[in-house]
């Protein structure tokens, strides 16, 4: 049953409904200049160990790259990456190939540029991407001053040593947000498009990247493997991405963009929008599984514990029951920040949709001020600094400098859900 699962086949069948890449068109039309731009490049990625990171590296180790520093804080992540990389046949891994597990915000991060630099090539996947993280003022203050703060010091650093690509992840919350999180996205942008007359900076938006890292789907199968109950909300569409497309795209935008572009997917709603219930119930159903539907957390809970003593190693050595069905909790989305659909661009925002096959451009991005930058900085760090931060005081600055920031507000945060 569950041994001859294979999760690639899974995402290109009932996930992205892709047979192939989404982007190797856009990869045939432009091979003659992504060779050219990418082979004998020094890179540096920073966030390497996470989903869309290692998927980068993976896309731009096609490729005949001169040098890879990778840095990430998760140095599990990092070993699992190197093993992962040595352990195929698949990529052009060059002789220089350094990973590092700091903080791209700390003193060392400088250092480690200086000994290796400069780089032509440099991709930013350092972010908190989750809704969950606006949970209290320390989880806000952590994910403004990652997504945003410390990009600033990055770059001002590559202003000393410009690369000849710059690229820094976003996300399709940035379009009319409705949460910290995209708002802290939104915000990311608009730092870096000031930078974009000095650096050439790009930048993407796209979709849920399938079974990444932290994700619900993924989330199923580590319940799975602990034989814990699914717990799955009703009625969220999403657009997704498979893990090698996300790196595809983010290559694709970095190499090929013009300074101050945003790149996001070419999707249709009614085709490619897919619920997270229906692929609960898909991959349920490709585990050989039934869906045991349940009313309530508690009664899923008991469920699976009935299923861990028929399964448990303690068990007589009897034959345990075949696993034939899965409890599973459907529930109504009530979390602060849910977006209850989409968007990749707003009405105001002039796109390009001609030049690659499968992903569109933003083209008129807004481009602040260095000192309008400056002055968004200093008062949010002088809230931080206070005694008397609130969240509703940080979501105010950020309203007075994202008019789109519309924060939805339940008193209710995922952290609180199975």
């Amino acid at each position: 049953m569950i041994s001859n699962f294979n999760l690639e086949n899974f995402i290109s069948t009932f996930v992205t409904k892709r047979p192939n890449s989404l982007l190797g068109d856009d990869f045939l039309k432009y091979k003659t200049e992504l060779n050219s731009r990418i082979n004998k490049k020094s890179v540096l990625v920073i966030g390497g160990a996470g989903t869309i990171g290692s998927s980068y590296i993976k896309a731009i180790l096609k490729f005949n790259i001169k040098k890879l520093v990778v840095v990430d804080i998760n140095e599990n992540g990092l070993t699992e990456l190197v093993r992962d990389l040595r352990s195929s046949t698949d990529y052009n891994i060059p002789e220089e190939f350094i990973t590092y597990p700091v903080n791209f915000g700390d003193d060392v991060f400088e250092k480690i540029f200086g000994q290796h630099g400069p780089f032509e090539i440099v991709a930013n996947f350092a972010a908190h991407k989750h809704v969950r993280s606006e949970k209290d003022i320390f989880s806000i203050e952590a994910m403004i001053e990652n997504n945003v703060l410390r990009a600033r010091k990055l770059l001002d650093l590559l202003l000393q040593f410009p690369p000849e690509h710059f690229f820094c992840v976003s996300t399709d919350k940035a379009a009319n947000p409705v949460n910290i999180m995209g708002a802290s996205k939104k915000l990311m942008e608009e730092l870096i498009m000031a930078y974009s007359d000095s650096l050439p900076i790009k930048t993407a938006r796209f979709a849920n990247v399938a079974f990444s890292n932290g994700s619900l789907p993924l989330g199923f199968l580590e319940r799975l493997s602990k034989l814990q109950p699914w717990s799955c909300p009703l009625g969220i569409r999403r657009f997704f991405v498979s893990p090698q497309e996300s790196g595809e795209l983010c290559l694709m935008a970095s190499i090929m963009g013009e300074s101050g572009d945003i790149f996001f997917p070419k999707l249709d709603e009614e085709r490619d929008m897919i619920p997270f219930d229906q692929i609960a119930l898909d991959l349920l159903k490709e585990l050989g599984l039934t869906p045991d539907i349940c009313q309530t957390e508690e009664e899923a809970k008991q469920k699976a514990l009935l299923l861990k003593s028929d399964h448990s190693p303690l068990r007589p050595p009897a034959p345990s029951p075949p696993l034939s069905s899965y409890p599973i909790y459907f529930f109504g989305s009530d979390t602060s920040g849910e977006k209850s659909f989409e968007e990749f661009f707003t009405e105001t925002e002039v796109l390009d949709n001609n030049s690659f096959i499968n992903l569109g451009v933003v083209k008129n991005s807004k481009k602040r001020s260095i000192q309008e930058i400056d002055d968004i900085f200093d008062r949010l760090h002088k809230l931080f600094e206070s005694k008397n931060v609130t969240k509703d005081a940080i979501i105010d600055i950020l309203k007075e400098y994202l008019p789109n920031f519309d924060h939805l507000e339940t008193g209710k945060g995922l952290d609180s859900k199975m």
